[in-house]
């Protein structure tokens, strides 16, 4: 097996038709982060980016993005956006990860969303929960196991629904917007969420405000950004912004007005979301990983995705485990218990508020 290492800028279009029909051959690698339009989309903006091409004799068997760091440090592309990470690869293929890094330029290649059975998997991982809206047999199918599971908040919804258009007006739902206006009042949400919350701005790094403004303008039949908004008499009221394949949708920035809050807008977008995404042919939402009320409470399924690292014997993989592997660990902790988590959410939303009330 050869392995050659490209900026994404360089694949031309056998590569990235290979890449299509690689991707297409495996259901497990159907998610629009996976897909080659979205490392495209990261390599105009990231000179780390890079896309490892793995041959066996005259075919392509693989494709592997990732991003390469001071000191030979591996990350996917577009570290901390993205919900699923790893290699695109023809089944069955055999592939020594440590090799793969090692031809790649790595020391170490640290992963916190890997799909399951990746051939890219070292010996030690965490495994964790991914949950999805799964509407392989349609939306109304669908509805009902939320009736079932979660039939108070589906109730609760319905009417928070009907009481916001009794107290405010008509209520429209815009699906696959293409319009950079409501794009900014949506991340505009999304800034103010983080910011209330004590979280990072992702935001405020220009180029993935620029990777969202570019991958809303990418539709074709193997991917799309889609933009969806909510309005109550033509006041934008909860919104989001994903990825689409043919067939599944990603879960990544759904934000609302918090002047809507006590109508819970985001659930009443989510239902509006998934019944127009089944309409036009999607059978999965995923809602990424993360233990999140709204995700329980809409979820139906879920997958598995991982987190670790593979790393070889180098000083770049040392500095690295001194300075992410304590932190990684103790995050797991806390998440691991719901007491812990609920206080560190406590904790985070408390210097949010001081953060925003120094700020004004």
């Amino acid at each position: 097996m050869r392995i050659s290492v490209v900026h994404p800028r360089e694949l031309g279009d056998i590569e990235i038709n290979a890449w299509r029909e690689l991707q297409a051959s495996h259901p497990a690698l159907d998610n629009p982060f996976l897909s080659p339009e979205f490392t495209l989309e990261v390599g105009r903006l990231r000179d780390q980016a890079r896309v490892a091409i793995l041959s066996d004799g005259p075919s392509i068997v693989g494709f592997f993005p990732f991003e390469r760091h001071p000191f030979g440090i591996g990350m996917p592309i577009a570290a901390g956006l993205t919900d699923a990470q790893g290699l695109i690869h023809a089944k069955d293929i055999e592939i020594d990860p440590y090799r793969l890094i090692k031809e790649c330029g790595l020391s170490v290649f640290e992963f916190d969303h890997l799909i399951a059975g990746q051939p890219l998997l070292p010996a030690a991982y965490s495994r964790h929960p991914s949950p999805i809206i799964d509407m392989t047999d349609g939306f109304d199918a669908y509805i009902e196991t939320i009736k079932k599971n979660s039939g108070k908040t589906y109730k609760s919804t319905v009417y928070k629904s009907r009481k916001l258009q009794r107290d405010f007006g008509t209520l429209r739902h815009d699906y696959e917007v293409r319009d950079k206006a409501p794009l900014h009042t949506l991340l505009s949400w999304k800034t103010d969420q983080y910011r209330r919350t004590g979280r990072t701005d992702r935001f405020a790094r220009p180029w993935i405000v620029r990777l969202v403004e570019n991958l809303l303008t990418v539709d074709n039949e193997h991917f799309a950004g889609v933009l969806d908004m909510v309005y109550v008499d033509d006041r934008p009221v909860a919104g989001h912004f994903g990825l689409r394949t043919k067939t599944t949708l990603v879960g990544w920035f759904p934000a609302y007005d918090t002047a809507f809050s006590k109508y819970s807008p985001g659930l009443i977008h989510h239902l509006a979301m998934a019944e127009r995404a089944a309409k036009s042919g999607i059978q999965v939402i995923d809602l990424g990983r993360g233990q999140k009320e709204y995700k329980d409470k809409l979820k139906n399924g879920e997958y598995t995705v991982c987190e670790g690292r593979v790393a070889r014997a180098a000083l770049g993989a040392g500095v690295h485990w001194l300075a992410r592997v304590p932190v990684r660990k103790a995050r797991a902790t806390v998440l691991a218990n719901p007491h812990l988590r609920r206080t560190a959410d406590r904790a985070l939303k408390t210097y949010g508020k001081l953060r925003t009330s120094l700020a004004s």
